[in-house]
């Protein structure tokens, strides 16, 4: 008997090319698209809803859409707001696939019949004896196994990544062989609820709150000048601060009780120590002794040495072989055995970084 599958489509060439080789892998398919964030008075379908739908079409299998909307603003642009005015950096994309993709549509397509969902990830899952295991692609340079850490152990033998062996070229080559309209699509970039990558506009336009003005400091404390709003700066950066202060200067630290921006040298950003809460084990059961690694601090992060040991429940110490830079507070550290996602968890600390 055909394994019942739900497709979730997006209206892009990924998720398109995903559907068709499930078809021709015998599964019995069907597309789902959701519909999430709407900028207040938008109606009717989007382009992309038109787009998957259309794609279905052409494959000969049914679609249906999922209103994702309240869903999609209470737990991921909310919580990204919140971790912004809270002084981190925050990454929803991990937020919607745990919350989202995996989360309310798995519950959605599963109540509508559905025995796996597959999505259009770059991203492998293999199976060794009773686990699965969540793994890299097999093309690194589109690997997307980092936004994929806070999946369910228990669902990872109910998801499908048709795309996991593939290279972008050959997925798009074999799109336009098969006359898909999204073939050429472009892809999507950056956060999709924030189009023109102005996060603060969208933040104070969404809640009506204006990020109140506070010091530049230095690491000592000492004030440097003023700033616009914590939610208009990022770990890290460097242009853009309104200031001059004879030498190159980096945004270190942003401290939302006292509205402090805390500005220091490039080699103030590096940390070997970092702490992490909501950790997510993939792989093992736990590590209650410290565990050899391959831990990336964000997603462009190509991962360095380390070791990692639980402090808790759900709480870890990473320690770098060597100190990196920019470890965010609110961003994703993912930890690998080789391809092999062991786990994940939200930064909460540097423990190097003297403010």
């Amino acid at each position: 008997m055909k394994k019942n599958v739900f497709a979730a489509m997006s209206g892009g060439v990924d998720s398109s090319v995903a559907a068709y080789l499930l078809i021709r892998a015998g599964y019995d398919v069907t597309g789902a698209t959701m519909t999430l964030y709407r900028p207040e008075g938008q109606t009717g379908d989007t382009q992309d809803v038109t787009d998957a739908r259309a794609i279905c079409d052409k494959l000969g299998i049914p679609h249906k859409t999922y209103d994702m909307g309240e869903v999609f603003c209470r737990c991921v642009i909310e919580d990204f707001i919140k971790v912004y005015e809270e002084g981190g950096t925050p990454n929803p994309c991990v937020t919607c696939n745990k919350t989202i993709k995996f989360g309310a549509l798995w519950d959605a397509v599963s109540t509508d019949g559905a025995e796996a969902i597959a999505t259009g990830h770059y991203a492998r899952i293999r199976q060794e004896g009773d686990r699965h295991l969540l793994c890299k692609a097999a093309d690194e340079s589109k690997d997307q196994s980092y936004f994929l850490w806070q999946l369910p152990r228990e669902l990872l033998s109910r998801i499908l990544f048709p795309l996991g062996q593939m290279t972008k070229p050959a997925i798009r080559a074999l799109a336009a062989e098969q006359g898909f309209e999204t073939a050429h699509k472009s892809d999507s970039q950056d956060i999709c609820f924030v189009p023109n990558k102005d996060y603060a506009t969208f933040i104070e336009d969404y809640t009506g709150r204006i990020s109140e003005a506070g010091d530049f400091v230095d690491t000592e404390g000492k004030v440097l000048g003023r700033h616009k709003g914590i939610i208009h700066y990022t770990i890290g950066q460097r242009k853009g601060l309104g200031i001059a202060l004879g030498a190159p200067a980096f945004v270190c630290a942003k401290d939302p009780v006292s509205r402090r921006v805390v500005l220091g040298t490039n080699e103030d950003l590096f940390s070997k120590e970092i702490k992490l809460t909501n950790v997510n084990l993939l792989a093992v059961d736990d590590i209650s002794t410290p565990m050899q690694v391959t831990a990336r601090v964000r997603s462009t992060h190509r991962g360095s040495p380390a070791t990692v040991v639980m402090t808790g429940k759900d709480t870890a110490l990473v320690t770098f072989d060597e100190p990196q830079r920019a470890a965010c507070i609110g961003q994703s550290c993912v930890f690998y055995a080789g391809e092999v996602v062991v786990g994940g968890g939200i930064i909460s600390t540097s423990m190097d970084l003297h403010i």
